[in-house]
């Protein structure tokens, strides 16, 4: 996430060298993350090394592109980020809870917020000058009890981001149907809570992605394979947030079982991508700048199963899919004006992955 959407530090132009950074469980295997060196001219990519991590559920990049911080077993991880792209280990701090999902951190990279999925919390952790992950500054339990089904009845945290302002937290929870969002206290790292967005029942919305001016959220629904578009500004130190359109991310005629999952904008911020699992597809919408609203494209399928993340090269000609259950990476050829996404080469074999972020090389 170097600079923003798990992009690729917010250039534009596709000149440069690239790596893309790969996640996942470390059931068979010790080494949960593999960086590999991307060809924008090709849109494919070569193993380049392993790192040495327990099950890396979810990884992200420091807004001034220096650091990397992974998801542990361990609690989280810092890594410098080498002028080769090259990862070298900072250290590891504990979170004081159960293996988070989810990491981010705030617009001056001073805080670490971790999402906890399967004790419902969620804990900011301070950032040295170094880039090395220091104490516990707040964790915050959530509580409740939501809808009765066989998963979502108690809180579950899956996403904690930052509004692009840099003032709020938002913390979706789909086991409450709830997106939480705090006051971040930028002097102590503390969180007050100060509005609740409400969803659909039974709809769980998972991740939260702010468009670059960030004047629109988009919060993507497991359950309900859908996405809600908002209008967000902060007006008398409070946050408003206003629904203005739901799309689905799935074709209207699909009648099947499916679960949407990840969700990305594209480096230019014309376009929105989701994944689908059950489905196995990607749902790729046109954005209205002016606006945010959306319109959907096309879906078509990933060839692989559990689409759990998805990016898109700077130039929006490439796509990449991590497919979790089928333990393979699959690369596309996309055409917007088109409409279309065509097979790039063989599926890449890769061990129950999780999470991928394609970044540029500063070359400077």
């Amino acid at each position: 996430m170097a600079v923003r959407s798990r992009k690729t530090n917010g250039k534009s132009d596709t000149k440069g060298k690239y790596v893309c950074y790969c996640a996942g469980y470390t059931r068979s295997h010790d080494q949960g993350i593999t960086i590999f060196d991307f060809d924008p001219d090709t849109g494919r990519m070569k193993e380049r090394s392993k790192i040495k991590i327990t099950n890396a559920s979810y990884i992200a990049i420091s807004h001034n592109g220096k650091f990397l911080y992974s998801i542990t077993d361990d609690g989280v991880a810092a890594f410098v980020i080498e002028k080769n792209g090259d990862l070298t280990f900072l250290n590891m701090t504990d979170i004081n809870g159960m293996r988070g999902c989810y990491l981010s951190t705030d617009y001056e990279d001073k805080y670490v917020f971790v999402a906890g999925y399967h004790d419902g919390k969620v804990t900011v952790l301070s950032i040295n000058p170094d880039g090395s992950v220091n104490r516990i500054c707040d964790e915050i339990y959530q509580k409740g009890i939501g809808t009765i089904a066989e998963r979502n009845f108690r809180p579950h945290v899956d996403c904690a981001k930052m509004t692009r302002d840099n003032k709020y937290l938002c913390a979706t929870d789909v086991g409450m149907d709830q997106t939480k969002i705090y006051r971040l206290d930028h002097k102590t790292g503390k969180l007050t809570m100060v509005d609740v967005l409400r969803s659909d029942i039974e709809s769980a919305p998972h991740h939260i992605k702010f468009s670059l001016d960030g004047k629109f959220a988009y919060i993507i629904h497991e359950l309900k394979s859908y996405v809600d578009v908002y209008t967000y500004e902060d007006k008398d130190d409070q946050p408003v947030f206003e629904k203005i359109q739901t799309v689905s991310t799935l074709e209207e005629s699909y009648n099947g079982i499916s679960a949407a999952y990840a969700i990305q904008l594209t480096a230019d911020g014309k376009y929105l991508v989701c994944s689908n699992a059950g489905d196995e597809s990607v749902a790729v919408f046109k954005r209205d700048e002016k606006t945010g609203l959306l319109t959907q494209l096309f879906v078509l399928p990933v060839s692989g199963y559990f689409p759990k993340d998805i990016t898109t090269s700077d130039d929006n000609k490439y796509l990449i899919s991590i497919n979790n259950e089928s333990n393979t990476i699959t690369f596309f050829t996309l055409d917007m004006e088109k409409k279309t996404m065509i097979m790039n080469g063989p599926e890449m074999h890769y061990e129950a992955g999780n999470c991928l972020i394609l970044y540029r090389l500063d070359e400077t």
